[in-house]
């Protein structure tokens, strides 16, 4: 329950951070790559780390719903939007470079920080290159493909807790596990993230990139709107396999669909809703599950509220 209605909270916000960085009832399909979402209360994007404070200090002292969005790659937004505050990283964006060291805001798009190590010929990011996520994103999900991952390179992460207070996690702290972190497990938030890389060939790096990208672009449905992949790997199989080998590619709810070119996603090819996300990804947890026996896990995270819950 908020202590404060939405009009108070505004006219707190306007105290506390500039004017021009807040949206009220703000569409936030323009900020997924599922391009679905209800609308949020209030968006922010704030450009110093003294605003976001700010925000999550008010939040957790007035005791109002705040979510943190990254660049809306790995995640569903239900349809009924998001109440109270949510707090875009977006603008955290720069990409700051010492000897072998790179550190990169939260908002910054883990592909470009992947592009800039390559520019200083500096390897070990060769992997993210295809990562469509921020890096906080990356940061909070242990990000990973073609072998690599987040972990085998991350120095430190400098992340906000509940209250607004400021810590730094070094590589052991942070709990890097595949597809996981203890950004998620204690509800921090990445402001920024160190890359300790290696001296390379720039001729031999941009090789490399140039191949997982080839391979990406050739299984991956990048023509449609998704949210990247949506099932986490099950132990001793394959989301994908199990899915193609239960006949539901193509299988459509709505205006989503099981991808026809990799089964391991799904995408929005006419106009779908987030409910029409959710709806296709339980029913293919459960004919997964009544074929094979395995029970897929969500990779995709999933947020806000169903329609009926603001009625």
């Amino acid at each position: 329950m908020l202590f404060l209605d939405n009009a108070s909270i505004l006219q707190k916000l306007k105290h506390i951070v500039p004017e021009d960085i807040i949206k009220v009832d703000e569409p936030l399909k323009r900020y997924t790559y599922t391009e679905t979402g209800g609308n949020a209360d209030f968006y922010i994007s704030p450009q110093k780390y003294e605003e976001v404070q700010s925000v999550v200090k008010f939040a957790y002292e007035a005791n109002i719903p705040l979510t943190y969005l990254g660049n809306g790659s790995n995640i569903i937004i239900r349809d009924g939007g998001i109440r109270g505050i949510v707090l875009s990283l977006l603008e955290l964006n720069y990409i700051d470079v010492s000897d072998t060291t790179i550190v990169a805001g939260s908002g910054a798009a883990i592909i470009d920080v992947s592009r800039k190590a390559r520019d200083l010929s500096l390897t070990g990011l060769e992997f993210a290159c295809g990562i469509p996520g921020s890096v906080g994103g990356a940061v909070y999900m242990n990000a990973g493909a073609y072998g690599g991952e987040v972990k085998d390179v991350i120095d430190y992460a400098r992340v906000i807790n509940e209250k607004g207070e400021m810590l730094q996690l070094t590589h052991n702290e942070l709990e890097l596990d595949y597809r996981n972190s203890i950004i998620q497990k204690e509800h921090y938030v990445v402001l920024e993230a160190a890359f300790t890389l290696a001296p390379g060939k720039q001729d031999e790096i941009q090789e490399i990139m140039n191949d997982l990208t080839e391979r990406r672009e050739s299984k991956q449905p990048l023509g449609y709107p998704s949210c990247g992949s949506v099932f986490r790997r099950p132990p001793g199989y394959f989301a994908g396999k199990l899915i193609q080998d239960s006949d539901l590619q193509g299988h459509r709810i709505g205006g989503v669909e099981v991808s026809k070119k990799h089964a391991g996603f799904m995408v929005n090819v006419d106009h779908g809703t987030a409910t029409d996300y959710e709806d296709l990804i339980h029913y293919v947890q459960k004919v997964v599950k009544e074929k094979f026996d395995v029970e897929l896990q969500r990779e995709v995270r999933i947020i806000g509220e169903k329609i009926e819950e603001r009625q």
